[in-house]
């Protein structure tokens, strides 16, 4: 394969593995991730998601089940692995390191990812200190490729009245990170929900130690993910 065929396989091999996790936090059983997900996800037409796919079975990469889905094999569940370590560092080098916003190191980190060297990414991985989560809350693969995904619910499926913590932010376009931190709502802050009003489709949260005030869409919600405070 050429580079940047590579780079293509790499993208949506890494879009499976990330919406696979998904379907999993959102207690779906099938574990397929369907065309319509990895189209929105890469912005490109269903039926070219398709052909990709029917592409990376004949690879060995993903088992494809027409109108069903996609699920990775265990040789395209490694490669996916690798990539997505190699971007959540990015990611978190770029933030703790060179200072970045965290709402503008994602599209950086989608191309350095496939240009960066392995060593300069286990360099990376030294000088953070083996981190295990990037800043959006993520999970950083380690250099084995384990990965501790968490066991975390949807803000919206949480129940009223509980003390929560954000684990981790799950749409990193730069317009819903910027909302997300206006609302106080970054990764390891304590959240807790105060009402549920089902005609507005709405939250009213309780954020921080302080337990300021915050009102959050339904919508906006489900892309939040917390655990528990015992």
């Amino acid at each position: 394969m050429n580079r940047s065929t590579t780079s293509t396989v790499e993208d949506y091999l890494k879009c499976v593995l990330v919406h696979s996790q998904e379907s999993t936090e959102s207690d779906s059983s099938s574990g397929l991730v369907s065309m319509g997900q990895i189209a929105s996800a890469l912005d490109v037409a269903p039926g070219t998601v398709t052909a990709m796919m029917k592409t990376l079975s004949e690879s060995g990469l993903v088992e494809y089940e027409p109108y069903s889905g996609v699920r990775l094999t265990p040789a395209g569940h490694k490669l996916a692995i690798h990539v997505l370590r190699r971007h959540r560092l990015i990611e978190l080098f770029l933030v703790e390191v060179l200072d970045l916003d965290w709402s503008e190191v994602h599209a950086e980190a989608e191309t350095l990812e496939h240009a960066v060297s392995d060593r300069l990414i286990e360099r990376i991985d030294e000088m953070l200190g083996h981190p295990s989560v990037d800043p959006h809350g993520d999970p950083i693969p380690n250099a084995e490729g384990d990965v501790t995904w968490g066991e975390n619910k949807s803000l919206l499926s949480s129940p009223a009245g509980k003390p929560l913590r954000v684990a981790r932010v799950g749409d990193q376009s730069v317009s819903f990170l910027r909302l997300i931190e206006k609302g106080g709502l970054m990764p390891g802050e304590a959240v807790e929900i105060v009402e549920r009003n089902d005609a507005a489709d709405a939250l009213t949260l309780a954020v921080g130690e302080s337990g300021e005030s915050f009102t959050l869409g339904f919508r906006a919600a489900a892309k939040i993910f917390v655990r528990s405070i015992d």
